[in-house]
C-alpha cells in the first residue's frame, strides 16, 4: 500500500464515518430521551435516498401515500385518546392530515423532472421527516413506560414493517442519485470529490446545529432534561409524549439527510438502511448510548476500519466492523457496577 492508496482509503473512511456519526447521534438521542433502541433508524436513510431517486426520475413518490396513511392513523389515535381541554385536535388535524394532503397535491402539480436538486432534496425531507413523529405516536407512545426489552421488540417489529413497505413502494431494484457537486479538488496528488466535501460539511453543520439546539433553545433543553430524568422533567411540566415526538422528528431528519448524502456514493436498496444503521449502532455502542462525542469518534473509527479492511480483506469487512463491539462491551462490563455485586 503506497501513500496515495492510503489517502484514498482514509478519504472514503472519513466520508462514511461522517454519515455513521449522524446515525449514531440519532440513536444516542432517541435512546437517551425515550429508552428506545431505534432499530428502524436506517429505514429513514433508505426511504430518503429512494424518494430522492424517484423525484430525480420525474415520478410521483409513493411514499407520500404512506405519509397520508400514517397521518390518518395518528389523527385517529389522537381523537380516540383525546379528553376535553387536554388535547388540541385542530393542530393534530392540520399536521397529520391537512399537511400530507396538501403536500400530495403540490407534488402532483409540480414538474418534478425539471426541479433543481436542492428543491428535490427539500421535498424529500418534507415527505419522509414527518413520518418520525407519526411513527412514535402510533407505535411507541401508547407503551412509552414499558421496559426497554419490550420497546426493543416493538422497534424490531416496526423495522420489519418498514422494510416490507419499502419493498412494496420502491421495488427490489436499487437506485443511485446524482451528486450535489461534481467538482474535483486537487490536494497534492489526491483528488477529493466535491460530494465528499458536501458530506463532511453537511455532517459538521448538522452536528453544530444539534449542539446549538440542545444548548441554546428551550425545546432542546427540555429534551435534555427528559434524557437526564424523565420523572423530574414530567414534574417540571415537560410532556414526555411531546419530547418523544420531537426526538423522533430529529431522528427522522438526521436519517433522511443521511440518505440524501449516501445515495450518490453507493446504490441504495429498500433494505440497505438496516446494514448502514447497524454500523451507526456500533458507533453508538462505543459511546455507551450516552456520549455524543464518543459516538461521533466511534463512527469515524468504524468508517476507517471498514475502508481499510475492504482493501485487505473485503470479504470480512462487515465482520471486522461488528467485532469492534466485543472489546467495547467487555471493557464496559468490567468497569460498570452491577446491582447484584452491590447487594
Amino acid at each position: 500500500m503506497d501513500a496515495q492508496i492510503f489517502a484514498l482509503l482514509a478519504q472514503d473512511g472519513v466520508t462514511n464515518g461522517a454519515v455513521y456519526a449522524l446515525l449514531a447521534l440519532a440513536l444516542v438521542l432517541v435512546f437517551a430521551v425515550t429508552r428506545i433502541i431505534f432499530i428502524p433508524q436506517g429505514e429513514f436513510l433508505a426511504w430518503g435516498a429512494l424518494t430522492m431517486a424517484t423525484l430525480e426520475a420525474g415520478r410521483f413518490p409513493a411514499t407520500v401515500w404512506i405519509l397520508v396513511g400514517a397521518g390518518a392513523l395518528a389523527l385517529a389515535a389522537d381523537f380516540a385518546a383525546s379528553q376535553p381541554g387536554r388535547r388540541r385536535l385542530g393542530q393534530s388535524l392540520l399536521w397529520n392530515l391537512a399537511y400530507p394532503l396538501a403536500l400530495a397535491a403540490l407534488l402532483w402539480l409540480l414538474p418534478l423532472a425539471t426541479l433543481p436538486a436542492l428543491l428535490k432534496a427539500a421535498l424529500t425531507l418534507a415527505i419522509v421527516v414527518p413520518m418520525g413523529p407519526m411513527l412514535y405516536r402510533l407505535a411507541f407512545q401508547p407503551v412509552a413506560e414499558a421496559p426497554v426489552l419490550v420497546l426493543l421488540i416493538i422497534a424490531v417489529a416496526v423495522h420489519l414493517v418498514m422494510v416490507g413497505f419499502g419493498l412494496l413502494v420502491f421495488g427490489p431494484e436499487g437506485a443511485r442519485t446524482l451528486p450535489f457537486s461534481e467538482a474535483q479538488i486537487e490536494v497534492g496528488s489526491l483528488l477529493v470529490g466535491g460530494h465528499t466535501m458536501v458530506v463532511i460539511a453537511a455532517s459538521l453543520a448538522l452536528i453544530g446545529g444539534l449542539y446549538y439546539y440542545f444548548e441554546r433553545t428551550l425545546t432542546g433543553k427540555a429534551l435534555r432534561a427528559t434524557a437526564i430524568n424523565r420523572t423530574g422533567a414530567r414534574l417540571m411540566g415537560i410532556s414526555p409524549a411531546l419530547a418523544g415526538r420531537r426526538t423522533f422528528f430529529v431522528a427522522a431528519l438526521i436519517g433522511t439527510l443521511s440518505g440524501l448524502l449516501v445515495a450518490p456514493l453507493t446504490t441504495v436498496y429498500y433494505d440497505s438502511g438496516f446494514m448502514i444503521g447497524l454500523k451507526g449502532f456500533v458507533a453508538a455502542i462505543i459511546g455507551g448510548l450516552a456520549s455524543y462525542p464518543l459516538a461521533a469518534g466511534g463512527a469515524v473509527l468504524v468508517g476507517l476500519l471498514e475502508s481499510f479492511s475492504s482493501f485487505w480483506a473485503s470479504a470480512f469487512k462487515d465482520v471486522l466492523v461488528f467485532m469492534l463491539i466485543l472489546p467495547v462491551l467487555m471493557w464496559r462490563s468490567l468497569k460498570s457496577h452491577h446491582v447484584e455485586e452491590e447487594e
